[in-house]
């Protein structure tokens, strides 16, 4: 345990905070587009396998919303324009990740929640020093 411990150590002491973002979503946005009706709307934000997760929920609104709200944070964590089919976001042992399909040299620290209304996400980006 003490090496995996001084191995997370080291990784963060060479990264840096870049910036942080948060971004809050109003899921009524996302209920009232219907995915069946608004097919379009959604494949020029999300990627095919985004898609299939949300919609594996029965109310799939608030995992767009979750995913819309990560996706805008990432847009304001870093420097770079990017659009939003270029960051993906996926879940790892149900903990969301960040990929960018661009080579860009960012970490990302993510964590998404969504309660009645809103959902809601803050993202750290790091960076090699």
């Amino acid at each position: 345990i003490h090496s995996i411990i001084n191995k997370s150590i080291t990784m963060y002491d060479i990264m840096e905070i870049s910036n942080v973002g948060i971004d809050i979503v109003d899921i009524q946005r996302f209920r009232k587009k219907e995915y069946g009706k608004n097919v379009k709307f959604y494949e020029k934000i999300f990627t095919d396998s985004e898609i299939k997760y949300c919609l594996s929920f029965k109310n799939n609104s608030e995992h767009f919303a979750g995913k819309f709200a990560i996706k805008e944070a990432v847009k304001k964590s870093i420097k770079e324009k990017i659009g939003f089919k270029e960051i993906i976001t996926r879940h790892k042992n149900s903990k969301p990740e960040i990929i960018l399909k661009r080579k860009l040299d960012y970490r990302f620290v993510v964590s998404v929640s969504h309660e009645k209304d809103f959902a809601i996400a803050m993202v750290i980006a790091l960076k090699e020093n």
